[in-house]
């Protein structure tokens, strides 16, 4: 599994004194990222919420998207895992975001707005893109590297993070194991009335 762990400049800095190479510590923290996969997180149990403005300007609010599962993706231009799940995400979206879930990209790099929604153009970018300025947290944790993708269940609660690339099967896989109840039709009595 690939991660881009360069995601700003102070970031490049620290691992140019920390290499891989002259660390072998480092390289097991490495790895035990990138194994992981989706995993439960219990520290929050507690509905999340941020704001942040695309990339047109218009401001997004996570406990906007209530009642859906939010596929929370940080990632940058220049990171080829992240260009790599692209195509991953703009599948899932496009499936799942008129019934029960949706895709919300945050780019966590300087790029101009202009920049990226060329760029999201270019990759068919089918989601909302929300700008963040880089650094190693969020506002729903810790960014170890690019991509990092949180889960959000439809009440609003962190319920998993996956650092390195994701696909759709694996978050549908995932959505599908929490043993979420789908919604039941209309009982008989709430039924609307047919049209004849």
């Amino acid at each position: 599994m690939n991660v881009c762990l360069r995601y700003h400049s102070e970031a490049n800095e620290r691992a140019n004194r920390r290499s891989p190479r002259t660390n072998p510590a480092l390289w097991l923290v490495l790895i035990g990222g990138m194994l992981s996969l989706l995993t439960l997180n219990t520290a929050r149990a507690e509905a999340v919420d941020f704001s942040l403005p695309d990339m047109y300007g218009k401001m997004h609010k996570l406990s906007d998207y209530r009642g859906k599962w939010v596929v929370v993706n940080y990632w940058a231009t220049w990171c080829p895992p992240c260009l790599s799940e692209l195509p991953e995400l703009v599948a899932f979206h496009e499936d799942h975001k008129d019934t029960d879930a949706v895709v919300l990209g945050v780019n966590f790099e300087s790029i101009s707005a202009k920049g990226l929604r060329q760029f999201s153009e270019e990759y068919f970018m089918n989601y909302p893109v929300l700008l963040s300025k880089p650094g190693p947290d969020s506002a729903l944790g810790p960014i170890p590297g690019l991509p990092t993708t949180y889960l959000i269940s439809p009440e609003g609660e962190i319920i998993a993070r996956q650092v390195g690339e994701i696909t759709a099967k694996l978050i549908t896989d995932f959505i599908d194991q929490q043993g979420v109840p789908t919604e039941q039709p209309p009982s008989a009595d709430q039924q609307a009335p047919s049209v004849e």
